[in-house]
């Protein structure tokens, strides 16, 4: 549904290790970085592009993006990889039920509060 997302963070250089960290575990790449601004995967790929942009004063009001994960091993690759980056833990991996059986998931806050998922919705992988 989503083509694409930007996410505002007050100090690009605080958050960029996050980012870069969670990215790299769900198998994104950063294509571009800039003083004020980064960006992860392909415009063309299908699977979506994330901005990370510099907003000084912008605050975190429970804004949520979740990502879709490979798999469930990716999921705690996310998880891991953001705390040690510097996120705090909001749920650790594990399967919630209460939106469909094989719902897999983890959430971090950001260095700026901003509320970070990753998903795998398959049932068969580890």
């Amino acid at each position: 549904m989503l083509d694409h997302v930007s996410i505002t963070v007050n100090e690009l250089a605080r958050s960029a290790p996050f980012y870069d960290a969670v990215m790299a575990a769900l198998g994104v790449p950063c294509v571009w970085r800039e003083a004020q601004a980064m960006g992860y995967g392909a415009r063309d790929s299908g699977a979506g592009y994330l901005t990370i942009a510099e907003c000084p004063g912008v605050v975190a009001d429970r804004r949520h993006w979740c990502f879709r994960a490979a798999d469930r091993a990716a999921v705690r690759g996310f998880h891991a990889a953001g705390l040690a980056a510097g996120g705090r833990d909001d749920g650790a991996p594990g399967l919630r039920p209460h939106y469909h059986a094989d719902y897999y998931a983890a959430f971090l806050l950001d260095p700026d509060g901003n509320r970070v998922e990753a998903v795998c919705h398959d049932p068969c992988s580890a």
